[in-house]
This record gives C-alpha cells, structure tokens and sequence, in this order.
C-alpha cells in the first residue's frame, strides 16, 4: 500500500471519528428523562459583558434523578444564570433561592419521547450522511491517485477497505442511536 493510500484513509478516518464526536455531543443535548448536568452544557451566561459557558461561572450538579443544581461562585450572576438558562429554550424553569438555582426535571410524556426518539434518528441519519460524504471524498481521492499511477487492483483493494470502513462507522451510528432510544424510552 502507498504512502497516499495510506493518507487517505487516516484521513478519512479522522473525518468519520470527528463525525462520531459530534453525534455525542448532539445525544447528550437530547434529555431522556433524567436530570443530568450536561443538558445545560450549551447555556451560555452574560459575565459582566462577554458570553460565557454557564460552567465557568457556577458549579452544575444533580441531587437527584429530577432535579438539577446551579450554585455561581459569585452570588451577584445568580440572576444572569437564570436568565441564560431560560434563554438557552430547554424548557426547564430555575427556581432561585438566594443561594442557588434549582432546577426541576419534568417526566417525559409518551409523546415526548416518542418525539425525542424521532430527533436522535434523525442526528444518526445525518451522521450517516456525514460518513458518507467523507467516503466520497476519500473514493475521490483514490481515482485521482488511480490517475496518477496507481494501479488498478491497489485502487480496487483502497476502495474496498473504504467501503468496509464506512460500513463499521455507520453500525457504530446505528449503535448510539439505539442506546439513546432505549435511554429515552426508559422510564
């Protein structure tokens, strides 16, 4: 196998990795019912003027399976927490009690979470979509490679391996998407 084959498909494979990660970050946003710290990993709060993760200004933790935590390290942000957390359109409502802001879970309804598994397919398909154009991009780059000289059983094997490649990261898709549905799905 050549040098370029070689580059082509370590790239292609950290393109498919970076796919994936992404896909983590999108499930983790999609709440299953259970509080969990990282569901306000995206609220961002007004720090004396510039946009700030709301975990660099406070401490975010669980109590219980329901209810979630927000306690600032300065008792002055504790209405720009709970102004971000309500902007940051999560549906959930921080109740403030001078000290911190507690933050209760609702249960899903049926519905809802039939709703939330129809989002996680749909943050898989795009995945897959993802993974796809990747392998385009590296059978691209593999016919141009066959134009330069390569020859035509080394550029068959490359695609191949390519295609077996794309066939795992889309299980591994497949995978996390149904973890997620059964997360959800779980009362």
């Amino acid at each position: 196998m050549t040098e370029e084959v070689q580059m082509a498909f370590d790239e292609f494979k950290g393109a498919n990795e970076k796919t994936i990660e992404h896909l983590d970050n999108v499930l983790l946003k999609i709440r299953a019912g259970k509080a969990n710290p990282s569901m306000l990993q995206s609220v961002m709060v007004d720090y004396y003027g510039s946009p700030t993760p709301l975990a660099q200004v406070a401490n975010v933790s669980t109590i219980d399976a329901r209810t979630i935590t927000v306690q600032p390290w300065e008792k002055a942000m504790l209405e720009e927490c709970s102004r971000g957390i309500i902007n940051g359109n999560l549906g959930l409502a921080p109740q403030n009690n001078g000290e911190m802001l507690i933050i209760s879970v609702p249960a899903l309804t049926e519905e809802r979470r039939k709703d939330l598994c129809k989002k996680a397919k749909a943050e898989g398909e795009d995945a897959k979509v993802g993974v796809r154009n990747n392998r385009k991009d590296a059978m691209d780059f593999i016919k141009n490679l066959k134009n330069d000289g390569l020859s035509e059983d080394e550029a068959k094997s490359a695609e191949e391996q390519i295609q077996t490649i794309t066939n795992q990261y889309v299980a591994r898709i497949d995978d996390k998407v149904a973890l997620k549905e059964k997360d959800i799905m779980t009362i």
